[in-house]
């Protein structure tokens, strides 16, 4: 585990924010990622976004754990951590909770942050501390040459499943969610425009923000999220939630999705028998709506949400700690080390 890039000037203005802009960003590393990796898109949006923050550079920081999408922090031009295998999410809790003034990001895939990490992402969602989550699902593992992923469809022909998984995948937003996440949002590589959208969603939240991000591995799972990216097929395969609108979609925007009961169906607008107003209407504060949502994944008649399931506000692990560490204090004083080691059950061995 190493700390990252430790000269990072301070370009203070006189409005006593520093000025930068993405090239600023770009560290004098060389991206090292397979031709037509979607990780390029992703750092490329990354590094777009954060001069528009607001947050200066040298407060802001990536944490990665092991995998492709892990080299991230070399390439950007900020403080960062490449960590251990499945432990980002940990060591980005330990940064924040020391530094709560800190803008704190953290790039894991399907892999670390699903399979050896999934327990650490579950206890990082349900603190709320605030910190930003990127997770590249890929539906592989790509760094180690293809074996199949929490998140590959059962029956995955891969390396380690030559006659298909058996396992039924992750829905990483459902899980999310099941974890008492306060932000959870599904975006895709190729689509910039609403990249860069959700990544600054998810640095105006305050608390986790949780963002699943279709990326596609050009080697080993090439093609995997097509439906989705491909253009003449694309608008008839996703429906794109948006706060206060009905769920929409189509290449002729002729198709909705609305409620039968909790269970979601798609109608036409155009035969007649429906309107705008039979429609589902996004509400991204609503918990049950967003578990819906979340549920139409794996469906293949339905179409595929992309945006933000679910946006709500709940007090966040680090302000609650400093609370409790202001009322100890006001209660008991500052404290001393000394007095501290000395009191309670203590004994001297001979």
């Amino acid at each position: 585990m190493s700390a990252l890039n430790q000269n990072i000037p301070v370009q203070s203005t006189s409005s006593g924010t520093s000025k930068f802009t993405s090239k600023d960003l770009q560290s004098d590393q060389e991206v090292r990622w397979c031709p037509g990796c979607g990780d390029y898109s992703i750092l490329a949006q990354a590094q777009r976004i954060m001069p528009d923050l607001g947050i200066p550079r040298h407060k802001i920081v990536f944490v990665s754990g092991i995998g492709c999408s892990s080299r991230f922090p070399y390439y950007m031009n900020t403080y960062g951590f490449h960590s251990i295998h499945g432990r980002a999410t940990s060591i980005a809790s330990g940064v924040k909770l020391a530094r709560p003034d800190l803008s704190v990001w953290v790039v894991t895939g399907d892999g670390d942050g699903m399979s050896i990490g999934g327990n650490h992402l579950i206890h990082l969602l349900r603190r709320n501390i605030d910190v930003n989550v990127l997770l590249f699902n890929n539906q592989i593992y790509g760094l180690t040459k293809g074996q199949y992923s929490p998140t590959s469809e059962k029956g995955k022909i891969t390396k380690s499943t030559p006659l298909g998984s058996l396992d039924y995948p992750f829905n990483p937003i459902s899980l999310a969610l099941g974890a008492s996440a306060t932000f959870a949002a599904r975006t895709i590589d190729r689509d910039q425009k609403h990249l860069q959208s959700i990544l600054k969603r998810a640095a105006e939240h305050i608390g986790t923000s949780f963002i699943e991000i279709y990326q596609n591995c050009s080697v080993f799972n090439d093609g995997a999220f097509s439906q989705f990216t491909d253009k003449e097929i694309k608008d008839d395969n996703i429906v794109l939630l948006e706060h206060g609108k009905p769920l929409i979609f189509g290449k002729e925007k002729d198709k909705g999705i609305r409620l039968n009961g909790f269970t979601p169906e798609i109608v036409s607008l155009k035969d007649g028998k429906h309107s705008i107003n039979d429609l589902l209407v996004h509400n991204e504060n609503d918990t049950t709506l967003s578990f819906i949502l979340a549920d139409m994944t794996y469906h293949a008649h339905l179409p595929r949400p992309i945006g933000v399931f679910l946006s709500i506000e709940r007090p966040t692990y680090e302000a609650e700690m400093q609370h409790q560490i202001e009322f100890s204090k006001e209660k008991q004083g500052e404290g001393n080390i000394e007095s501290l080691l000395n009191s309670g059950e203590t004994w001297t061995i001979q």
